[in-house]
């Protein structure tokens, strides 16, 4: 297929113009050695800015393509199974989550968990965050390569390798503000580049709405509605623990814009998702026959996650294609570019700094943060590359953090007694249950056969619910046997090893006189908007694990 010299040289232009906004907009950022300054933009988001920003971010390339090829191929109930979870868990944890930890005034989602469970714990629970990370950014990136493979003709290593240079780009130096500003640009490119194809492509004689009159909401199998559930639930749920979420919640002026920005963005975003959503239906409506498509027809199961492309080469006018384009560009790199900045915040703060190198400097942990960036897109880059379906990748980028981290993160905001032994016994219990029950897209082969196997379909019992509700018991139950263990004596504290307590009765000692001298029990220091993560009794839980 020859290139598409014009979409080539539109694309070109909007992206040294989203670069050079971007660098723009971070200048401050790129002049500091604060690391707060690329973090959390110094905590001066409004409304708008802190809408537009989170909802770009949930507008990625997976959202828009796998929203596409899930309608065209199976159909209206499953194709908004992915924005309308996203979203609702995106309002959930707005309305119950956001206000509560943007008043503590933390670094990222990241910083509660330390506090609680200790450096090191919290280090661990990093891993799920870093993996979901990866398998978005390869999702959005996998989208924008074979989008401007089919409508330019370019090559799709190369359209994900400088999507990728220009994201990583201006997010290297301008961090949070070259993010935020940039995205509210891009979400505007968005939203006239999915619209502008609706009315071009339906009237396009090869289309013909009535062939789907009786398919277009698509069929839920009997055996098929415990899946459903169980996908339905990761994704509200599994969309709640993003520190990329909550980047831009640590970003807000207060609270109450932390709030209503969350929900703000779940509308915005779930706007954009009818769109694709329309565009999928046109794509499954048309006669392929009739238009220049070179492929086989009916489509197989991997054309469909092409489905989006295809309708903007095939069935649009070149203008219009070009912009849509544009749309799958904005929407990737808006996203893309979270998702590195998220992964590197986390490893330079919570990683490097406060288990590493407790005394690094600010210098020393923006640079730490800016190698970070790198490699994460590096990383996510590659995986776009090897990897298949992206609606596969959308749907698991929730996956680990519904099994592993939500329990985690509401144990630590909520549950008292939540201490390391815990956190630690139900990572490992939620992590098994979820590998053992196999995973298709990974060629994982499961260990074990939960009720309502199916030997084509796979694993139809809600198994990833029952993994996350088995590591939130485990959280809870642990922690509590552990905790009425050691604070009433029953185990000595020789036997904690993670240090979460510590006995006011050997804080005595005796003084150099011979007297007895009491320490005073430790109290961990909290900020005074914080809620309380330390419970201080006679035997004082200290979690520096």
């Amino acid at each position: 297929m020859a290139v598409n010299v014009l979409g080539l040289v539109v694309i070109v232009v909007f992206y040294v113009i989203i670069l050079i906004i971007g660098i723009v907009a971070g200048r401050k950022s790129t002049k500091s050695n604060n690391p707060d300054e690329l973090f959390i933009a110094n905590r001066s988001f409004g409304l708008f800015v802190a809408s537009f920003t989170t909802a770009a971010t949930q507008v990625g390339g997976g959202y828009i393509n796998g929203t596409a090829e899930a309608m065209g191929r199976d159909g209206l109930v499953w194709a908004l199974l992915g924005p309308v979870g996203y979203n609702i868990g995106m309002a959930m944890a707005g309305i119950i989550i956001a206000p509560k930890v943007r008043s503590m005034k933390y670094s990222t989602i990241f910083d509660p968990f330390q506090q609680k469970y200790g450096n090191k714990m919290g280090g661990l629970l990093f891993f799920p965050e870093l993996f979901g990370d990866l398998f978005w950014e390869a999702a959005i990136l996998g989208a924008l390569g074979t989008t401007l493979s089919i409508v330019l003709g370019l090559d799709m290593t190369m359209s994900v390798i400088v999507s990728t240079c220009v994201a990583v780009g201006y997010t290297l130096f301008g961090g949070l503000y070259a993010v935020a500003y940039t995205d509210v640009i891009q979400l505007f490119f968005i939203a006239v580049g999915l619209v502008l194809a609706i009315p071009f492509s339906i009237m396009n004689p090869a289309v013909d709405m009535s062939r789907i009159q009786d398919t277009w909401t698509g069929h839920m199998e009997p055996e098929l509605i415990g899946l459903y559930i169980d996908t339905a639930l990761m994704l509200i749920m599994g969309g709640m623990p993003w520190q990329a979420l909550y980047q831009r919640v640590l970003a807000c002026k207060s609270p109450k814009i932390a709030r209503n920005a969350c929900v703000m963005a779940a509308c915005i975003s779930l706007l954009l998702a009818l769109p694709p959503t329309a565009v999928g239906a046109i794509g499954s409506a048309a006669d392929w026959n009739a238009t220049e498509y070179p492929g086989n027809v009916p489509l197989d199961y991997k054309q469909w996650a092409h489905i989006f492309p295809m309708v903007l080469q095939y069935l649009c006018p070149t203008a219009v294609s070009i912009i849509g384009i544009g749309a799958v560009s904005a929407a990737v790199m808006s996203s893309a570019d979270s998702c590195v900045l998220a992964t590197g915040s986390v490893f330079a703060n919570n990683v490097y700094k406060n288990i590493f190198r407790p005394k690094a400097s600010q210098r020393e942990i923006v640079w730490v943060l800016r190698l970070t960036i790198v490699v994460v897109g590096t990383v996510g880059a590659a995986i776009a590359l090897t990897v298949g379906s992206v609606y596969g990748l959308f749907i698991m980028c929730a996956d680990l953090m519904y099994v592993i981290q939500f329990p985690q993160l509401v144990c630590v905001l909520w549950v008292k007694c939540a201490n390391t032994y815990g956190s630690l016994t139900g990572f490992v219990i939620g992590l098994f249950l979820r590998v053992a029950g196999g995973e298709p897209f990974l060629k994982i082969a499961p260990l074990i056969q939960y009720p309502m196997y199916h030997e084509e379909y796979g694993q139809l019992f809600p198994f990833k619910t029952v993994s996350m509700l088995c590591s939130l018991f485990t959280i809870c139950v642990v922690s509590y046997i552990t905790e009425r263990l050691f604070t009433q004596g029953t185990l000595s504290m020789k036997f904690d090893i993670f240090h979460c307590y510590k006995d006011a009765d050997e804080e005595e000692k005796k003084d150099d006189d011979g007297d007895i001298e009491k320490k005073e029990p430790f109290i961990a220091p909290v900020e005074p908007d914080h809620f309380e993560l330390h419970q201080v009794n006679q035997r004082t839980p200290i979690n520096s694990f």
